[in-house]
């Protein structure tokens, strides 16, 4: 898998963003790739710091930062949040 397509929400802008995740990079830096492109998007509603991380938006868990997306097993369509 190269990319994800995932729909991540931001609560700071109440609104989800529609962002292609690479398949093979840890959850780390997936959450800060995804931060530092919504920071962007969200016109002033959202600043990041550094320390967001991505969760399930489902469940509210936190994903493992240490996996892939691919590991994790995360396919096109992957609801996250951003928090």
């Amino acid at each position: 898998m190269d990319k994800i397509l995932a729909e991540v929400y931001l609560p700071a802008a109440r609104t989800s963003y529609d962002v292609r995740i690479p398949g093979r990079i840890k959850m780390y830096q997936a959450a800060e790739l995804t931060a530092r492109l919504l920071g962007e998007l969200a016109e002033g509603y959202f600043k990041p710091t550094g320390e967001e991380i991505l969760c399930d938006r489902m469940s509210g868990l936190p994903y493992d930062i240490n996996l892939t997306p691919e590991e994790i097993g995360l396919t096109d369509g992957a609801r996250m949040l951003l928090i």
